[in-house]
């Protein structure tokens, strides 16, 4: 018998007849989720899907792709995947030779004859190096790529695993440099005691060269139902520290500074604040109101002060960004005493540079950039340390990436008072010829206007006869806009298909208020929203039903599964990617508990009573006219639980609904682990959309008529 609330939730799902999927490696659910697979390859693998497929390889492995950089110490490293090295391999070359547009690369690991030589299916995920040297780094290598991964020690001038090095077996956390012979380790190792009920570190530990982890003293703990906690140390040449968050939950923390002698303080700025000590400056960016030093700064304001100084009682803050209804901050960096700010204004993107000259802050704004497009900026350098007089570039330089919808890539060096330089380009990979980025509004159900980006032809026509692709997202504060795709582009935009793009609520388009208003209740607003933009659509005649499919992953898979149970009358196919469908169990299989914030608790009667007028793997219905769905997910997604695609596929399945499953072994929460998986889930994505709305594009070269 089950177990229910006054609210009619449950905690124990006696009744769920498809709880065996849950079985991450279960045999039986390995087994279905193959079955279904061969089911769907062998539905959707035409010849056409054939030619998509070597097309989409053919564009992930071009050789004149842009080759991302990061400067560690002399060097800039990058790390590279072609049809040579299919898992990859991380090099570096000068600045000086990367600019020259042929460089020399030297090898520093081959990942593609790691892992022969090791028989694992190991996956990149980075690397931490100490400066200002370089030399020791520690490697992180996920099986198959999950978000766990193996830690191993890695010597950067022999280009070799240290021999009894620093080595930690598999799990989610990463560790940060103390010195050459000691680590501050945040990891979930070791059983419950140092885990957290999501799944992530619930303690700090300093491990010492030539101890076992066992031993690793704990510096920093948190609570068993805390989200996670970190510890960070930063090596700038004349101010360095170590900081320590503890993160009850995923937008609050409490950070701490330790100094020289061991001693601890806490950063007493507001917990739901963002908050980074770079050199001698403290910057926030508030999520919420705060009154401090006689002022009131609002919710998605940019704030710095002097560190010590404010950590000695000083609130005296200047205000490097102050957001308006539609202006916001999305983020900021730092490097060499210069913030780099990205913002949004009317969901255009633009970035600005901010220094202290003479006891004041100048804004400078980063011009020549394509218009309504995707912007972003990162420091050049991993470190603050910029320790070597002879650098190629100073350490406050920023790489920028800029494209749009319509335009490729371009990657380029920003320093204030100087025109950013361009150092790498993507060519062209499909013809833009007429397509043109237009911004529109939809009306939501509470008159809130949502905006939305469409990439189509100039002329197109409004006779309801395109097919249209909508996708979203509307989730922890994460902003979407219309950037360069080179596949969508060849395979969907250069066949005639309409892409766009919806910024609904509890994205971060606006700021935190467009966020927390897209949250946990409002989680239903916000995919009323969505709904909204493809009613707008039809209304518009740019499409009809049945030429309109969604598309959305993660926290978007949940949004289109809820256009399927919710509105199936607008859409006339769905694309579901490593989704969270089943929000009565979301917080049960790891590491769903940590997003209890975004969601809400579903063990709560007050969060269930709205949880399950979204949790769509429950609203699923027999009878109901719902458009073909496709649903693909990971064995080896540690992130969004496999069992929220299996158990929805299965269910639609035994009520009779058209649907498809793919689920590959490897991939992690990214859904392809290597450019031949994700060209095949790509092909397999676009033959979908052929086979439902888009029939004409079967032809190698069909345009919609």
């Amino acid at each position: 018998m089950r177990r229910t609330s006054d609210s009619g939730h449950y905690s124990v799902a006696d009744d769920d007849p498809y709880l065996w999927l849950e079985d991450l490696d279960g045999e039986q659910a390995r087994a279905w989720g193959g079955a279904r697979s061969a089911e769907t390859i062998a539905a959707l693998c035409d010849d056409q899907f054939e030619r998509d497929r070597a097309e989409v390889l053919k564009i992930l492995d071009a050789p004149d792709r842009i080759r991302w950089i990061a400067r560690r110490g002399r060097h800039v490293y990058n790390f590279w995947r072609d049809a040579q090295n299919p898992k990859g391999l991380w090099r570096r070359t000068t600045l000086s030779r990367y600019r020259s547009g042929a460089p020399a690369w030297e090898t520093v690991l081959d990942l593609d004859a790691l892992a022969k030589a090791e028989g694992e299916d190991w996956v990149w995920q980075g690397c931490a190096s100490l400066p200002p040297e370089h030399r020791r780094c520690t490697i992180q290598l996920s099986r198959g790529g999950a978000d766990a991964a193996v830690i191993r020690e890695f010597d950067l001038i022999d280009n070799r695993f240290v021999d009894g090095g620093f080595v930690l077996p598999e799990a989610k956390g990463f560790v940060s440099w103390i010195d050459a012979d000691t680590l501050l380790v945040s990891s979930a190792l070791g059983g419950e005691r140092f885990q957290t009920t999501s799944g992530y570190a619930r303690t700090v530990r300093l491990w010492r060269r030539d101890t076992p982890f066992e031993e690793a003293q704990v510096v920093f703990e948190g609570e068993r139902a805390d989200m996670m906690v970190a510890g960070g140390r930063s090596h700038h040449p004349t101010r360095p520290r170590t900081l320590y968050a503890q993160k009850p939950e995923f937008f609050l923390q409490r950070m701490f500074c330790e100094d020289a002698s061991g001693a601890r303080q806490q950063i007493d700025v507001p917990s739901d604040a963002r908050c980074a000590a770079y050199a001698e400056w403290l910057v926030v960016q508030l999520r919420s109101e705060w009154t401090i030093g006689g002022r009131n700064h609002p919710a998605g304001a940019l704030l710095v002060i002097d560190f010590d100084a404010f950590m000695a009682g000083d609130r005296d803050f200047t205000v490097l960004f102050a957001p308006s209804v539609r202006r916001s901050l999305d983020y900021f960096h730092e490097a060499g005493g210069v913030i780099a700010l990205k913002v949004l204004d009317n969901v255009r993107a633009y970035l600005f540079l901010a220094r202290c000259e003479n006891g004041r802050w100048r804004l400078e704004p980063l011009s020549d950039f394509p218009a309504m497009g995707a912007l972003d900026i990162a420091p050049l350098a991993t470190d603050d340390s910029d320790c070597f007089p002879d650098a190629e570039v100073a350490g406050d330089a920023f790489v920028v990436s800029s494209n749009n919808a319509v335009t490729p890539a371009t990657l380029s060096l920003a320093r204030i008072d100087e025109p950013a330089a361009v150092i790498d380009r993507e060519p062209a990979r499909f013809d833009a010829t007429g397509l043109v980025i237009t911004q529109h509004e939809a009306i939501s159900v509470d008159g809130e206007r949502i905006p939305y980006f469409q990439v189509s032809r100039a002329e197109v026509p409004l006779d309801g006869s395109n097919a249209v692709l909508l996708g979203g997202y509307g989730g922890f504060e994460i902003s979407l806009l219309p950037h360069y795709a080179p596949v969508a582009g060849k395979l969907w935009l250069g066949r005639g298909g309409i892409h766009v793009i919806a910024n609904i609520r509890g994205g971060g388009e606006f700021g935190p208020n467009w966020h927390k208003a897209g949250i946990r209740a409002g989680k239903k607003l916000a995919h009323d929203d969505f709904a909204a933009v493809a009613r707008d659509l039809i209304a518009r005649d740019v499409t009809r039903r049945e030429r309109l499919a969604c598309a959305g992953g993660s926290n978007g898979g949940l949004l289109v599964g809820n256009m399927l149970t919710r509105y199936p009358e607008l859409f006339g196919a769905i694309e579901c990617a490593v989704p969270l469908l089943d929000m009565q169990r979301y917080t049960a299989l790891p590491p769903g508990a940590s997003w209890i914030a975004e969601y809400g608790d579903p063990d709560k009667p007050e969060d269930w009573a709205f949880l399950r007028e979204i949790s769509a793997y429950q609203n699923v219905e027999r009878g109901r006219d719902y458009p073909p769905i496709l649903i693909t997910s990971s064995a080896r997604d540690d992130r969004a639980h496999p069992g929220h695609a299996r158990k929805m596929a299965a269910k639609l399945a035994e009520y009779g609904h058209r649907v498809m499953f793919y689920e590959p072994a490897q991939g992690g929460h990214a859904g392809a682990s290597d450019n031949a998986q994700l060209a095949l889930l790509t092909a397999l994505r676009f033959a979908f959309l052929r086979k439902t709305i888009a029939p004409e594009m079967t032809r190698p070269t069909g345009i919609a008529k």
